[in-house]
């Protein structure tokens, strides 16, 4: 997945923290608050970003209302499976990413590594997956 472009981002930032389809005015509309950009830009943009895959659209009288086709959060572990995937060592790409976590970063992966355990088939026992205690 390639990383987005500054208007892109910008685009998608704020249909994932807004949480809710709008429309190409709606987001002009914002847009202009920090920068003037067109009408025309945002909307050859939003479309790109459908072309993509990165946004879905539904009519809504004669305008696109447009919604993330992803989660914020998917699209950044695409981001970070892509890069590393284009490691020639992956494991010490890990090993220097871990090195570099705050103690914050490192409770979250461990709850997230944690968490994708226990969803899995085959997971820990304990963890509820198969094999746990009953």
């Amino acid at each position: 997945m390639r990383r987005l472009g500054d208007l892109e981002a910008e685009i998608m930032d704020r249909l994932w923290t807004w949480g809710r389809p709008a429309t190409v005015r709606e987001i002009v509309d914002d847009l202009n608050r920090s920068r003037p950009l067109a009408y025309t830009t945002v909307m050859t943009v939003a479309d790109i970003l459908y072309r993509k895959g990165m946004l879905r659209r539904e009519k809504s009288g004669r305008a696109w209302n447009y919604r993330p086709a992803c989660t914020r959060e998917a699209y950044s572990a695409a981001l970070m499976r892509d890069v590393l995937g284009e490691s020639p060592n992956p494991t010490g790409a890990l090993a220097h990413l871990v090195g570099q976590l705050t103690p914050e970063e490192l409770d979250a992966l461990r709850a997230a590594i944690e968490s994708v355990g226990r969803d899995q088939p085959g997971g820990r026992p304990g963890d509820g997956g198969p094999g746990a205690a009953r």
